[in-house]
């Protein structure tokens, strides 16, 4: 997709967290892939340490600088700060256009050669994005210029966040019953809720968690849900009738709602092998899901104007646009409109069509892995496109 004639060796990262875990869960996975794979030296800046620590619990919440698996932190306080020329990265990393220092700007612009600056963007699955993926942001004063980097699904973006080793990982723990249930007992679950049909749930507060949970007690077949601490509270509270703290469990009839601790990164994607059905929210586990190879319910960040739900249909488009019942169950739990012939509120009936589609959906998530796997993963080819840039740019001053 691009060239690499000249070798970036260090690349920072500034991230502010926004969707709570979202943000700094994708930075994160990139770092550590990026100095993982590519022996790159990340320094990342992080505003929000505490958020932080939920999914990496060796993060020490008041240090300022600290190692963590091979990845300098940093804590993010504010905007100022005087930089010199050796503070700036070969790549210089804004994610989701979240503004870094004007300090570091500065120095970035005397640096001789450059860094590369990019915008990592959201995740869409929109046409637009093609078109606008790799774009050059002159700077408005300063010779420097910045480019737009987006993830995505086709061969025309970035890609997705795929580790190398992640699908081998897969494989071998979902062919590994001893090793699906070790893990599932180690988050607390007997032997009756293994055999049930599991679903794990990562929601923004407003989903119908409620509605949902209603629908799937009255059901005939047992259904485990697993929801890490401080998910959708106010639902599991009124259900379980206690504190939504992590081992609190009850049944009621068909449905036993287990709250779990929030868990690392690894433990997260070895929650969603182990499940047979996700719902998750946002990006970084929306991705995880994807790679997870089990049929999900995509949770999407609210947008004004209800733009997101533009995002949801352009995806749905793109992963299902043969399984109507995944279709109208994503829109309804996003709140979009469904459909003149379904009933908005008739979750019984969506449940049902989507449970009996549930082996459809799970080989259509297989054919998507592989449709996805062909576009490269995101660290690989963002660093191909920095190096043709770094390239481009010592060429013409030379």
């Amino acid at each position: 997709m691009y060239s690499n004639k000249i070798q970036a060796t260090t690349l920072a990262i500034f991230c502010k967290v926004v969707d709570n875990y979202g943000d700094i869960g994708i930075c994160w996975r990139l770092a550590r892939q990026l100095q993982h794979e590519h022996g790159i030296g990340v320094t990342l800046w992080v505003d929000d340490l505490r958020s932080f620590q939920r999914i990496c619990p060796d993060v020490v919440t008041d240090a300022e600088v600290q190692e963590l698996a091979g990845v300098t932190v940093l804590h993010w306080r504010n905007q100022d700060g005087v930089f010199s020329t050796d503070d700036v990265a070969d790549i210089v990393i804004e994610f989701f256009g979240c503004d870094i220092p004007p300090g570091y700007i500065a120095a970035m612009a005397e640096c001789n050669p450059r860094p590369v600056w990019l915008n990592l963007e959201g995740l869409s699955a929109e046409e637009w994005v093609e078109g606008c993926h790799a774009l050059p942001s002159p700077h408005p004063r300063l010779p420097i210029t910045k480019y737009f980097f987006f993830p995505g699904f086709t061969n025309k973006t970035g890609g997705l966040l795929h580790e190398s080793s992640l699908e081998k990982q897969r494989r071998q723990f979902q062919s590994d019953q001893t090793a699906i249930k070790a893990f599932l007992a180690q988050v607390g679950l007997s032997p009756e809720e293994m055999a049930s049909l599991k679903a794990s749930l990562f929601c923004y507060p407003h989903a119908p968690v409620p509605a949902l949970f209603d629908v799937w007690q009255r059901g005939d077949k047992a259904i485990t849900c697993l929801a890490p601490e401080g998910v959708a509270t106010e639902a599991i509270q009124a259900f379980l009738g206690t504190e939504a703290r992590p081992g609190a469990a009850r049944t009621c009839n068909a449905l036993t709602v287990r709250v779990l601790p929030f868990v690392a990164q690894p433990d997260y994607d070895k929650l969603l092998w182990a499940c047979d059905l996700n719902f998750v929210r946002g990006e970084d586990s929306f991705v995880r899901a994807q790679w997870a190879g089990q049929p999900f319910i995509w949770h999407i960040y609210p947008q004004d104007e209800n733009l997101h739900h533009k995002k949801l249909r352009a995806f749905l488009q793109r992963y299902s646009p043969d399984i109507e019942s995944l279709r109208n169950f994503s829109l309804r739990w996003n709140d979009a409109r469904v459909g003149s012939g379904e009933e908005r509120g008739d979750w019984p009936a969506l449940w049902s069509r989507f449970a009996a589609d549930m082996p459809a959906i799970a080989r259509r998530a297989a054919e998507w892995q592989q449709q996805i796997l062909a576009n490269g993963d995101l660290a690989s080819n963002l660093l191909k496109f920095a190096g043709s840039i770094r390239s481009f740019t010592t060429e013409n001053k030379v």
